[in-house]
């Protein structure tokens, strides 16, 4: 895997030094609140996340980097890779707090997109969203997704109430 360039920023490969960054990103507030897995966080899980998943090629993993100053500010990924079926699901985070707004994510879900396409050569690229993420939606939507189905009170919440989930995917022709 190499490098991916996106104007601002850049998607690198993720390597196990990004640990830390990881860790602390995944049990931020504004980051666990837009996952389903919302369990702490440890390096230790990241690490065998790292030597089990990403190592076998069932996730392939970037960290989204600034230009300016090389600085490390989220993570795309792509999981549970089939390569039959030619599909992933996305996945994104930005982890610093001053990375989110700048369009960041667009970015990176428009680089995923192409990467997916023409690197993959997967014909098909998923993603689960809370319906009321808008921005993400948004997002997601300028860099190709197309909403497929609502999953209605799918989420249950720590605090017994629900949240609905869309299902967004962008396909690639054959």
């Amino acid at each position: 895997m190499e490098q991916i360039d996106l104007g601002p920023v850049y998607l690198r490969p993720i390597r196990m030094e990004d640990t830390d960054d990881i860790v602390r990103w995944r049990n931020e507030e504004h980051v666990r609140k837009n996952f389903f897995y919302r369990a702490p966080f440890t390096p230790q899980g990241h690490r065998e996340w790292m030597e089990k998943r990403v190592a076998s090629g069932e996730v392939v993993q970037f960290i989204l980097c600034e230009k300016e100053g090389d600085r490390p500010v989220g993570s795309v990924y792509f999981r549970d890779v089939d390569r039959e079926q030619r599909k992933a699901e996305y996945g994104i985070f930005i982890g610093e707090k001053d990375g989110l707004g700048k369009g960041y994510g667009t970015l990176a879900a428009q680089g995923a997109v192409r990467y997916a396409e023409k690197v993959m050569g997967l014909h098909k690229l998923m993603l689960r969203v809370f319906a009321d993420n808008t921005a993400a939606r948004k997002s997601y939507e300028r860099a190709g997704f197309e909403q497929e189905g609502l999953l209605r009170e799918d989420f249950r919440e720590e605090d017994g109430s629900y949240r609905d989930v869309i299902l967004m995917a962008a396909l690639f022709p054959q």
